[in-house]
């Protein structure tokens, strides 16, 4: 193949993976259709089934993707830099800057990730876990530098992801920061806390628990 036809391939594929994300994220995975796509796209089924072989395929394409996208320019972005915070400030704008131009992906990437099943599980949760432990590591790097005790790192991890990932939820462009602010407001308040780091002696709770009983959401 060409590097014209090659990009000409790519450019369909980016289309094809773009509106069926719009639509899975509109009507869930499992109520759409390969007819609701053939629509969508404007492209015959035959056209459809020569980028992927069953929808399953298409919700790993869009899957793989995404994390690949969002690493490779991860890596890309920190390659280079010596300072720790500098690099997770730039991976928190590089996620939210991919995530902000691709919501209806963020919200199947959160809603779908079991949907896929077999090896292309296997293959998103490979590149998944990869991205993590950038993000793991580099937040051990700032522990170590900064003498920071105390605080598991995997916590430390999924949290960070929780707080850029739920932007699709609330997030507005026409009402809310730009991207550059809301990296620079969502990395202040993870690495600093709201209270800038000073901590009242009453949140200092220690390791035991104050659950007097069981909680439950049903009457006891």
């Amino acid at each position: 193949m060409s590097n014209d036809s090659q990009s000409k391939h790519d450019q369909k594929l980016v289309h094809v993976l773009k509106t069926s994300a719009a639509i899975f994220a509109e009507k869930g995975y499992h109520s759409t259709s390969i007819r609701d796509i053939s629509r969508a796209t404007k492209m015959s089924l035959a056209g459809l089934y020569y980028y992927f072989a069953s929808k399953e395929e298409l919700l790993f394409l869009i899957q793989d993707h995404c994390f690949s996208t969002v690493t490779m320019d991860c890596k890309r972005l920190i390659a280079g830099v010596e300072d720790p915070i500098q690099k997770l400030k730039l991976v928190v704008e590089n996620h939210l800057n991919y995530f902000v131009k691709n919501m209806n992906e963020m919200k199947v990437l959160s809603h779908e990730a079991n949907s896929i099943t077999g090896d292309w599980f296997k293959k998103v949760n490979s590149k998944k876990r990869q991205y993590v432990d950038l993000v793991k590591n580099l937040l051990g790097e700032i522990a170590r530098s900064q003498e920071v005790k105390g605080i598991d790192l995997r916590v430390a991890t999924f949290s960070l992801f929780g707080m850029m990932n739920w932007i699709y939820n609330w997030y507005d462009p026409r009402k809310d920061a730009d991207v550059t602010e809301l990296a620079r407001n969502i990395t202040r308040i993870f690495l600093s806390g709201f209270l800038g780091s000073v901590l009242p002696e009453a949140a200092e709770t220690g390791r035991e628990s104050h659950l007097e009983r069981p909680v439950s959401v049903w009457p006891q």
